[in-house]
């Protein structure tokens, strides 16, 4: 049977959870247990009003950019920075920087 996943903020957490909502640790999402009437639990769910199987993680995007080798390899965990002065040099983290 498919479970009733809930979207909860962080400050409602203890509030579903003593109406008897489960936490699902994989999907990292508040459900409603099979067991359970998912009308108490109508302000926390979609507003589409469907069933979901499971909740939808996507993947981080990675960019690619051709700035410098300290921002390509930033540009593997999602973190893009960009200089303001011209001058700057960035530092690369083969050598320290005061040599």
């Amino acid at each position: 049977m498919p479970k009733t996943y809930l979207t909860v903020p962080y400050a409602q957490k203890d509030a579903v959870k003593a109406l008897g909502a489960k936490w699902d640790a994989v999907n990292k999402k508040w459900y409603v247990p099979a067991n359970m009437d998912c009308t108490v639990f109508a302000r926390w769910q979609p507003q589409t009003g469907t069933l979901e199987s499971s909740p939808t993680i996507s993947k981080p995007v990675i960019r690619k950019s051709s700035t410098t080798d300290a921002s390509a390899k930033n540009t593997a965990v999602g973190i893009i920075t960009q200089a303001t002065d011209k001058n700057f040099v960035a530092y690369n983290g083969d050598e320290p920087p005061w040599d």
